[in-house]
């Protein structure tokens, strides 16, 4: 019988460098996600490890925590879960990438960034509305040449005409894309996949 050559495999420590920074919540290398968009602060960088997304400059575990905290409070957060059904379905045209967004949770980043100030995640709750609309939005989305018109920070289109368009889109799809985002957004719930989960906390 012929023998099969396996591949070496590659840690992801082999591909840091400048260009692929440390992720801010487990330290291992940032790779590239999508490039700059309207609304965002520059491209978008993901960690192949906790799935940590980061949008500009690399960022830090202390600047994350203060963008975590704001989300709810140290006893608990509700997050937009970049590990979500949503976000592999949208990429680019996911709802999570608000106008302003800085870094995007998933519920593995939160656990290795809460251990840092000696908390352990005591609980994940799948949100419902918001894990909905969120899917509602990401499909909307992909037909609109702005992002997220509906449910806020959102990135109008550039001329008149297109942000015409996109309100008889919106219209138009609103209750087919509801009928599509309701058993994607169960699934997702069901995969541990949600668009939105909430995070209660506890100390160690």
């Amino acid at each position: 019988m012929e023998k099969t050559e396996r591949m070496p495999v590659v840690p992801l420590e082999a591909g840091a460098g400048p260009d692929n920074p440390p992720c801010p919540a487990c330290g291992e290398p940032l790779f590239g996600w999508i490039d700059s968009r309207p609304g965002l602060g520059g491209p978008v960088s993901r960690c192949e490890s906790c799935g940590l997304g980061v949008v500009g400059g690399p960022g830090s575990a202390e600047e994350a925590l203060r963008e975590l905290d704001r989300l709810g409070d140290q006893a608990g957060v509700t997050i937009i879960n970049r590990a979500s059904f949503s976000a592999w379905i949208g990429g680019a045209g996911w709802a999570g990438l608000e106008r302003g967004s800085r870094y995007l949770f998933t519920i593995e980043a939160v656990r290795r960034l809460v251990a840092g100030r000696d908390q352990v995640v005591k609980s994940t709750r799948w949100s419902p509305g918001r894990g909905m609309a969120t899917m509602w939005q990401t499909l909307v989305n992909s037909a609109t040449f702005g992002r997220n018109v509906v449910i806020g920070a959102s990135v109008t289109a550039g001329k008149p005409w297109q942000r015409r368009v996109d309100w008889v889109v919106i219209a138009v799809l609103a209750i087919p894309a509801l009928a599509v985002a309701l058993p994607l957004e169960l699934v997702g719930a069901a995969t541990r996949r949600g668009s939105a989960q909430t995070l209660r906390f506890e100390l160690l």
